[in-house]
């Protein structure tokens, strides 16, 4: 059952590295995907340029923000670097995880960073231009240039298409669905509508998506987190059931017990409808084994002999034969919907 199992899941793109945690996953009773990349399409496109204030223009101020997010593997920081060709060379570069980067662009010290490292340092952002993007599920970033807040760029990030399939028939499954990034609150409930989630954690901090994870287990809730990048691992660590993207980093793919290989959160179903079927196959092979012996060994024994009912040695034989080639076949009719 086991080698049969994990054949069928591998044949469909499904690699289990922990066979425990297989098992498990018929029990979940909450996924939680992380959203770039898994929920989302994960490349991002430039759609608005906001100048605050009006004192620089939209060009230069895309050359300091793709010059400085050229030297990031951020898929928003690619989607900048990518918004302009006339890129500057960057002194001092510097990630500032979960909010952005900096870096020293033709002797100004720039800095693109989230609306979260705005409120942390007290900068005043309010535009009657911003909430309206955000509202649109789109991504706003800032860029500070010396300090002082000088615009704004808004990106989008499109929901994959097969997403709210995958939601619906976990739903379906009585799972409960769940989302972390590290976008706002407006583009989280912009994404968890489209979608249909359950609930959502915005604005977390890579470093605490593990610490999310740990929350909702305490509510006694056996928990799978689904995600791809270097920042997921420690999550994946902590869940119970860690499934990776196969299209992630490979410090994700190591840590997680299943990777799925097409990138499809619709593998998500696939992988617990399995476990639920190679669960239901191991008790009816549990079955005829344990019927077989209820009723052969007795028989063997002699416990029917006062009524003229004695197994000859032969017939247990076959009946053992018997046995085991019913077991056998009922693995091998272990399916999985496509």
């Amino acid at each position: 059952m086991v080698a049969v199992s994990t054949a069928l899941a591998a044949s469909h793109g499904l690699l289990i590295r922990n066979r425990g945690a297989f098992e498990g996953t018929r029990k979940l009773q909450a996924v939680i995907f992380d959203k770039t990349d898994t929920l989302t399409e994960g490349r991002f496109g430039v759609t608005d340029t906001l100048l605050l204030p009006q004192d620089i223009d939209e060009e230069t101020l895309r050359k300091y923000a793709a010059s400085v997010d050229a030297n990031s593997e951020h898929p928003i920081a690619t989607a900048i670097a990518a918004s302009s060709d006339a890129k500057l060379a960057v002194l001092n570069f510097k990630s500032i995880p979960g909010k952005g980067a900096e870096g020293k662009v033709d002797g100004r010290e720039v800095k693109v960073v989230s609306p979260g490292y705005l409120r942390e340092q007290h900068i005043d952002h309010a535009d009657k231009r911003i909430e309206p993007l955000q509202a649109q599920g789109k991504t706003v970033v800032f860029i500070l240039i010396n300090g002082q807040l000088k615009g704004a760029i808004a990106l989008a990030d499109s929901v994959r298409p097969e997403a709210k399939q995958a939601i619906e028939a976990l739903k379906a499954l009585n799972i409960r669905c769940m989302m972390l990034t590290g976008d706002n609150q407006a583009t989280a409930k912009w994404v968890s509508d489209q979608v249909g989630l359950d609930e959502y954690f915005a604005e977390v901090l890579p470093q605490d998506k593990a610490a999310k994870v740990k929350e909702v287990q305490a509510r006694g809730v056996l928990v799978a987190m689904t995600g791809d990048g270097v920042n997921d691992a420690p999550a994946l660590a902590q869940a119970d059931v860690g499934i990776a993207i196969g299209a992630g980093s490979d410090v994700a793919v190591e840590t997680a017990d299943i990777v799925l290989v097409r990138s499809n959160p619709q593998d998500v179903v696939a992988i617990v409808e399995l476990s639920r079927a190679t669960y239901r196959k191991m008790i009816q092979n549990l079955f005829w084994a344990t019927g077989y012996n209820v009723v052969a060994i007795p028989l063997a024994a002699g416990a029917f002999y006062a009524w003229g009912v004695v197994l000859s040695p032969a017939l247990g034989a076959a009946l053992m034969a018997a046995s085991t080639v019913i077991v056998a076949v009922n693995a091998r009719l272990l399916r999985l919907k496509k």
